[in-house]
């Protein structure tokens, strides 16, 4: 076994010590400070949208339900079809009416037969009565069956009229212009009046309506910021809606909100609301699904990128730049602008308040070295996104 001096064993002590110091720089020093781009928040003119799931409806929904029994003989048009006002939709067979039409002309028949030979009668007594070969009573019988038989005749008419009515209720037309929906029953089907489900819809769509929820909160909330004395007045003042249709394309037309219920359901907890919007060219069917964005114009609004903002547990923060340049994650209420690069706050930041861009993961009091952002020109960048 070897051995070593001690002077030796001190040296190698010495070199591994200064190795061990070396090897470690930051152990008395402070960490060197990044750089990060710093935002000055200023107070801008931007526009926040409220979204809300809307079913599309036409401005008038008919059913079209038989008046009588019978089986469906024909169906004149196809689903989804355009028709014009009055024109033929589907025809119901129905034998016993016709039969009454044929019957009630007989009947007609028989009558008028009946009035001649009464006049006849009349034209035969009158000039014997005025020869005094028979009393003037004979003229009064025979000019009384006259009247029976011309009354008989005004009847079977009524009935032919009213044979000929129910006939017509055989036959369906459109009472508008519209496009027809589904065709649930096809031809040989037995329906009635009473039948559970229409035998079409036809729903006038040149005007159609979004129909919307807004819940309580909500609802008191556009009503406290809008003039006006009753909810009328009050939609009156909302900025025309927009509509996103299911393809995420936006429909080119603006629409009105009105008013669709005055009451809040209890099982919900929501108002129904309707925006009437144009459908000259009928792209916008009913029973289509879409989205109602209201705009809300806000002339103070405080901008941040979306980059200087993150996410947790749900909640929006950013990291406040202090004036001894350390950074604090500050929770924020706020909601995306229509592009999605920028983020609209409505809480939790001041103007003149700076923020740090592009920075993640840092810990509070960690400072920075800030390097101002070109405010102008990135809020620019926001301006030129506006619709």
């Amino acid at each position: 076994m070897k051995f070593y001096s001690a002077p030796v064993i001190y040296a190698v002590a010495i070199v591994v010590f200064i190795q061990a110091c070396s090897s470690n720089p930051k152990k008395k020093g402070k960490e060197i400070s990044k750089s990060y781009q710093v935002l000055t928040v200023k107070p801008q003119p931007a526009t926040i949208y409220y979204e809300f799931p809307a079913v599309i409806e036409g401005q008038e929904v008919i059913e079209i339900r038989p008046k009588v029994d019978g089986y469906v003989e024909a169906i004149y048009v196809n689903e989804g079809a355009t028709v014009t006002k009055g024109q033929l939709l589907f025809k119901i067979s129905n034998p016993p009416f016709e039969q009454a039409v044929v019957t009630a002309n007989a009947a007609i028949k028989s009558a008028v037969a009946d009035v001649n030979a009464a006049k006849m009668d009349v034209e035969k007594v009158r000039p014997l009565v005025e020869k005094d070969i028979v009393s003037a009573y004979e003229l009064k019988s025979a000019e009384y069956t006259l009247e029976a038989k011309e009354a008989a005749l005004a009847q079977a008419r009524a009935t032919l009229a009213n044979a000929q009515t129910n006939v017509g209720y055989t036959y369906l037309r459109a009472p508008q212009t519209g496009v027809i929906g589904s065709l649930p029953y096809k031809i040989g089907a037995l329906v009635s009046s009473t039948t559970a489900n229409p035998l079409t819809m036809l729903s006038t769509i040149s005007d159609v309506y979004a129909y919307f929820s807004m819940n309580e909160k909500q609802l008191l909330n556009l009503s406290r910021r809008l003039p006006g004395k009753t909810l009328q007045e009050k939609l009156s003042h909302i900025p025309e809606a927009y509509l996103t249709l299911a393809n995420d394309v936006v429909y080119p037309y603006r629409g009105r909100v009105e008013t669709a219920s005055g009451l809040i359901s209890t099982e919900t907890g929501t108002a129904s609301l309707k925006a009437l919007f144009p459908n000259p060219q009928g792209i916008i069917r009913s029973g289509a699904s879409a989205t109602i964005r209201i705009p809300r114009q806000i002339d103070t609004a405080l901008l941040v990128p979306q980059s200087a903002t993150y996410e947790l547990q749900n909640k929006q923060f950013v990291y406040l730049v202090r004036k001894d340049n350390t950074v604090v994650s500050t929770s924020i209420n706020a909601v995306a602008s229509s592009d999605g690069q920028f983020m609209i706050v409505q809480g939790g930041l001041s103007a003149g308040d700076r923020v740090l861009i592009g920075g993640s993961n840092l810990k509070d009091s960690t400072k920075i070295v800030p390097v101002p952002v070109n405010t102008d020109s990135l809020y620019r960048l926001f301006k030129a996104n506006q619709p």
